[in-house]
């Protein structure tokens, strides 16, 4: 799948080293998750479903990845994962998290996936909008759920909210 120079492809072992740096930017802006450094790649290999993992690559390289992760062990949930979508700083703006978020919604639903769900900083309406343009909705927030442990923000308590998309096609039986 491609748009202009920008092609979604699955992701592969050896762009972990891309990835990994991208999550790290995406860490260090403070607006994207409560870790303070992005794991080894088998931890991060551990914590991410095998499926539906792309990656966004342009001229210059990897632009952007997504990646799904489990959100229960228990089989009845076998068709929930939150998703992740990381854009490089390099890249921002281009439009790469909707050509993800498309591309990713499109091959959870072809892997059986019925509901995607993500939990975002508040602040960080970027992504807020990019999921509601995609058809997720509001769920809720959890107020000021927990302190950031590292940079600007440290110490300051941090409000989620819970987005969610359900599939028009998956799981509505």
């Amino acid at each position: 799948m491609s748009d202009a120079a920008i092609t979604i492809r699955p992701m592969a072992a050896a762009d972990s080293v891309a990835v990994l740096a991208i999550y790290q930017e995406g860490i260090d802006t403070g607006q994207a998750t409560f870790e303070q450094t992005a794991p080894t790649w088998d931890r991060w290999d551990t914590g991410h479903s095998a499926d539906c993992r792309l990656v966004a690559e342009d001229a210059d390289g990897i632009a952007g990845w997504a990646a799904l992760s489990p959100v229960s062990a228990r089989s009845v949930y076998a068709g929930v994962a939150e998703i992740s979508i990381y854009v490089a700083e390099r890249a921002r703006g281009k439009r790469i998290g909707d050509q993800l978020m498309d591309a990713t919604i499109e091959a959870s639903e072809a892997a059986g996936y019925w509901t995607l769900q993500s939990s975002l900083f508040a602040e960080n309406t970027a992504s807020v909008r990019l999921h509601e343009r995609h058809g997720f909705r509001l769920m809720g927030k959890r107020e000021r759920i927990a302190r950031m442990a590292f940079g600007p923000m440290q110490g300051v308590w941090r409000t989620t909210v819970i987005l969610e998309r359900r599939s028009d096609t998956v799981g509505i039986e």
